[in-house]
């Protein structure tokens, strides 16, 4: 029987586990790193592993079933009820081996399909976001110590500017930027494109490549907690604890409002035939 935790709590916690998952990243990020590649082509390091059991033993205390990229990986799945974390250790992978900064810890909270709590660390520059039902907000990790706590909310601008990655194109990417008459392109990596949107300095995101459910669930809460929507290109809301599709995610895309996200999804339909 899970252990009932309120949900302050449960953020509290997310972001203690983050911040010392982000330690040990650091500490792997500042001496030669060893690359395997899995079984799927995608790469990974010591960090990846090390940081998640950081993150799992901080939250396994709540009794809540936790799903994690590494474990998964490994073959441990757990029963995933109405309620469970969704964790994502070292988001960026391909980010962090380039040292370029723009890698992420995400530590997202499920209840019935949906991300209702999130938190992102990047740990190189300590950046922090969070996002629950008391809304989203921003601040600075500095040795280990959270501070300059500040609200974040999406913004609206004259024209459009859209998030890519650095790691992942699509040929359809350009043609989106045309019809959707977007002024400006912010490419980064991880889940940092979920908060750039969540702050304002962004309004779309869309994804024409693959992604799993740890990479999403905590940029999603914190977005939507900041007035943000994402949804498949269907125009639902993107859902969790796809287990049937191992937990893949199909396209999707993230906006600074549901009405830009419909209307994205529309022409990304479009585009794709």
């Amino acid at each position: 029987m899970s252990v009932a935790v309120a949900m302050p709590s449960l953020t509290e916690l997310a972001i203690t586990a983050a911040i010392a998952a982000a330690k040990v990243i650091c500490d792997v990020y500042h001496r030669p790193i060893h690359v395997v590649t899995k079984s799927d082509g995608s790469p990974v390091t010591e960090a990846d592993a090390a940081a998640e059991a950081v993150i799992i033993e901080h939250l396994s205390d709540t009794g809540l079933p936790i799903l994690g990229e590494e474990s998964v990986a490994a073959g441990i799945i757990p029963v995933l009820g109405e309620r469970y974390f969704v964790v994502d250790p070292l988001d960026g992978t391909k980010e962090f081996i380039k040292r370029n900064g723009e890698f992420t810890v995400n530590i997202g909270l499920v209840e019935h399909g949906r991300p209702i709590m999130g938190v992102v660390l990047a740990p190189a520059t300590g950046e922090l976001f969070v996002g629950d039902s008391a809304g989203a907000w921003s601040a600075k990790v500095v040795d280990g110590t959270m501070t300059g706590r500040q609200a974040i909310t999406v913004g609206l601008l004259p024209r459009l500017r859209i998030v890519a990655s650095r790691s992942h194109g699509h040929a359809a990417l350009e043609q989106l930027c045309q019809s959707m008459d977007v002024e400006s392109d912010v490419s980064v990596g991880s889940s940092l494109k979920f908060c750039l949107l969540a702050r304002g300095d962004a309004q779309l995101y869309p994804r024409f490549t693959p992604t799993c459910e740890w990479d999403t669930a905590a940029g999603q809460a914190v977005l939507e907690a900041a007035g943000g929507a994402v949804v498949t290109l269907d125009g639902a809301p993107m859902r969790y604890g796809k287990g049937d599709l191992k937990f893949l995610n199909s396209y999707f895309v993230a906006a600074s409002s549901n009405a830009l996200a419909q209307r994205a999804a529309s022409e990304m339909r479009a585009l794709l035939g």
